[in-house]
């Protein structure tokens, strides 16, 4: 059995140990409510992670599909680009996964010899790394544009109320 059909097997448990490891980047009181807590209307990052792992574990052994992981990778990626991560902390959840591929599967494939299936497999990883990193430039561009239009909003309301107040002032003389 070759390295993408034993992480096909295990899709589920891989998933959820990934997602197990993303968890691990936040605060430990942030983890232990966001373990627990399955719902995702009241816990929407849990679900997001969870739903992240489960959909690019498949979308990794069949590496076809670039929209549909750029997809499942968007809601993660724009939640961890408007927490409080430098950059590379926030995209680092990537990197786990080649963390867990390597403590799952690298003994065995080097007792056998196919350690190089395990570095072809971790291109893949990286790829998925290189679109992360494109939806959190993408993301931190629109964080940074909303924020520009509240300031010219904010700026524009205070001049409208300027601009009232000395007409209406005016009219008082």
């Amino acid at each position: 059995m070759g390295l993408t059909d034993s992480i096909a097997a295990r899709a589920e448990e891989l998933s959820h140990k990934w997602a197990e490891l993303i968890l691990g980047t936040y605060p430990e009181q942030t983890q232990a409510v966001w373990r627990t807590n399955h719902d995702p209307f009241t816990n929407p990052v849990g679900a997001a992670i969870k739903g992240a792992t489960d959909r690019l574990i498949p979308l990794l052994l069949t590496w076809n599909d670039a929209e549909a992981v750029a997809n499942s990778l968007e809601q993660l990626v724009k939640i961890r680009a408007v927490q409080d991560f430098p950059p590379s902390r926030a995209l680092s959840f990537v990197f786990l996964l080649k963390k867990l591929l390597r403590q799952e599967f690298m003994a065995d494939l080097s007792a056998k010899g196919e350690l190089e299936e395990l570095l072809r497999f971790e291109t893949r990883v990286d790829n998925l790394a290189v679109i992360a990193f494109d939806l959190y430039v993408a993301a931190r561009d629109q964080i940074a544009r909303m924020r520009v239009e509240e300031v010219k909003r904010a700026h524009k309301n205070l001049v409208r109320r300027v601009n009232n107040m000395g007409i209406t002032a005016h009219k008082a003389e």
